[in-house]
């Protein structure tokens, strides 16, 4: 009899969270201009690339949990790079890559280098947006809105949310970390 509590393999498991990912991308890009999708879904794609690339700096989880996570996030990652996924808006992803909006490592662990990332991507769309005539333009602050959605809609569906990124920096061991403002 074969055990109907067994979870996906981490291949299908991959699958399905790039296909939510592209579900994303296309979610966001609803309510602006059609013209602004290829755009939207690159910085969804980019986003994601480096939310994935978080599993470096994450907490460990015990095993086989730590196993399955990380090689979870690799596959998704190397997914998002994939010509399939990237295939329509390889444009887009160049000039981000032009205006350094690229997956390191540094993106885990320093606030400023995810703060540079999230103000490049919403340029990026600003200046698509700006391409646009007049009266096809987005509301302003639109780009905002759209890439704060994505990032806590990657998050989520990566696995990698701010509550749950918070609590494993906090409480990485058997003793809670007390910070200075706590004392």
């Amino acid at each position: 009899m074969a055990d109907s509590t067994r979870r996906p393999s981490p291949d299908t498991q991959a699958d399905q969270r790039i296909q939510e990912i592209l579900r994303a991308a296309d979610s966001w890009s609803r309510e602006a201009p059609t013209a602004l999708m290829p755009a939207i879904r690159a910085v969804c794609i980019r986003l994601a690339e480096m939310v994935a690339d978080q599993r470096n700096y994450l907490a460990p989880l015990p095993e086989p949990q730590e196993s399955e996570r990380r090689t979870l996030l690799v596959m998704v990652a190397d997914r998002l790079r994939s010509a399939p996924v990237t295939q329509g808006v390889d444009h887009h992803l160049k000039a981000l890559e032009e205006l350094e909006l690229r997956s390191t490592g540094s993106w885990a662990i320093v606030a400023s280098a995810q703060t540079e990332w999230i103000t490049t991507a919403i340029r990026y769309l600003e200046s698509c947006a700006a391409e646009l005539a007049p009266g096809e333009r987005p509301d302003p602050y639109w780009a905002d809105d759209v890439v704060a959605g994505i990032i806590a809609s990657v998050r989520a569906l990566i696995g990698v949310d701010e509550l749950h990124a918070r609590t494993e920096a906090r409480y990485s061991g058997p003793v809670k970390r007390i910070t200075p403002d706590e004392e």
